[in-house]
């Protein structure tokens, strides 16, 4: 595995849901999967990102009703997958790695859990999609994955699907429908809406996203079994309503657990019964293979590239859609109102204005402004600014505080 240039910002955390974020439900009843690590440093943060991102996860022990084959081998001559890792970089490399090089006029399915984690889709603002302060506080990495969609939170309670077709094949409401028979046949009166979300009454319980590359395509949603809810909230709630972006923006939902309508659902009995209508569906007699992230699987040059792309800056924050963010603070010596814009995570422009009649203030405002320009939003270069005075620096502080959050 080549080693991670990783700043402690860059690590993110998932959903699969298509321009949905999902929120706990009022009356919902939170089971809880376990604690989180609560991680205050920035340095220990980064660690534990880069040992999440590189290490390989040994396989849970649990008793199954369905014919498996363990594989140390990853090959695409199986259709349906299990992954035994629970690390979120392993397992959405793996999804895309099968996405890429199984053949698309063969279905497949997949399912993976992760480790606690955010993960926002595609073309996502992460700071206006993840509260960073509460991840930062928790020690909950994000990632941006590679579909489109809205923002999610992944635990051991939540339990990831993918199906995969070719282009011609697919079709977003059958594929729904094949999640939907599972979730019935758990004695659970759910139904799909019109996005394809999956709702016991108005309470979702699984959201989705697509993609479509050529002549292939896939569906892959969570299924939200014992998830943590409050955790949930927490990490995905943010007010930065001047925060304007061009990328797709999460919609709320009110959520719940599969658990809180059959408390005897588990993962593997859930994934059980969507193996079921799955085969149904295709006419699949195939084996369920389970992979393991071992060093062989992790060698494979594919699967290490992707792992090594999605903690880099390039891809988590530098994919980052424009957008314009307007604040204002009140100093002891006048009120300073900035407009910043940044594309592809990079500041092109920043304006500072100031209520402020002193004069010498509005100046030194505006070469701070100017300093600003071309640099990495929220990861700006300190050395690089000239804070000669006590307004500048009292400026950049605050702007600092609330770029990195």
């Amino acid at each position: 595995m080549l080693a991670l240039r990783v700043c402690w910002r860059r690590i993110c955390i998932i959903s699969f849901f298509e321009g949905h974020r999902l929120l706990p439900s009022t009356h919902a009843h939170n089971p809880s999967e376990r604690p989180l690590h609560t991680l205050t440093s920035r340095r220990m943060l980064l660690l534990r990102t880069l040992q999440h991102a590189g290490r390989a996860t040994k396989c849970l022990t649990h008793t199954r009703s369905f014919a498996v084959s363990a594989t140390t081998r990853l090959s695409v001559d199986r259709s349906i997958y299990v992954s035994k890792s629970t690390n979120p970089y392993f397992n959405l490399t793996l999804e895309d790695w099968l996405f890429r090089h199984k053949s698309p006029k063969d279905p497949l399915l997949l399912f993976y859990r992760d480790e606690p984690c955010i993960v926002i889709g595609r073309n996502q603002n992460p700071w206006k999609e993840v509260n960073l302060s509460s991840a930062e506080n928790t020690g909950t990495p994000w990632i941006r994955r590679r579909s489109g969609g809205g923002t999610v939170y992944h635990d051991l309670g939540n339990t990831n699907f993918s199906i995969h077709l070719s282009r011609s094949a697919f079709d977003r409401n059958e594929t729904g429908q094949i999640v939907l028979k599972a979730v019935r046949s758990l004695g659970v009166d759910a139904n799909l809406n019109d996005r394809n979300d999956i709702c016991v009454g108005k309470d979702k319980i699984s959201g989705s996203a697509y993609k479509i590359v050529n002549n292939r395509a896939y569906h892959h949603g969570t299924m939200l079994i014992s998830t943590r809810l409050d955790t949930l909230g927490d990490l995905l709630r943010v007010n930065k309503p001047s925060l304007v972006t061009k990328g797709v923006a999460s919609v709320r939902s009110p959520v719940r657990n599969l658990q809180q309508y059959n408390p005897s659902v588990t993962h593997e009995g859930f994934v059980q019964a969507v193996i079921t209508a799955f085969r149904e569906t295709y006419n699949i007699r195939d084996e369920v293979c389970e992979v393991e992230e071992t060093e062989e699987v992790k060698s494979i040059p594919y699967i290490s590239a992707g792992m090594e792309e999605l903690p880099q800056w390039n891809w988590a924050f530098g994919q980052t859609p424009e957008f314009t963010y307007t604040l204002s603070n009140t100093f002891t010596w006048g009120t300073v109102t900035a407009n910043i814009h940044s594309k592809h995570g990079m500041i092109l422009g920043c304006t500072l204005e100031t209520s402020a009649s002193t004069l010498p203030v509005q100046p030194n405002l505006q070469g701070l402004g100017e300093q600003l320009s071309g640099q990495k939003y929220g990861f700006v270069e300190e050395d690089v600014l000239v804070l000669e005075d006590d307004t500048r620096r009292e400026v950049w502080s605050w702007l600092r505080n609330k770029m990195s959050r």
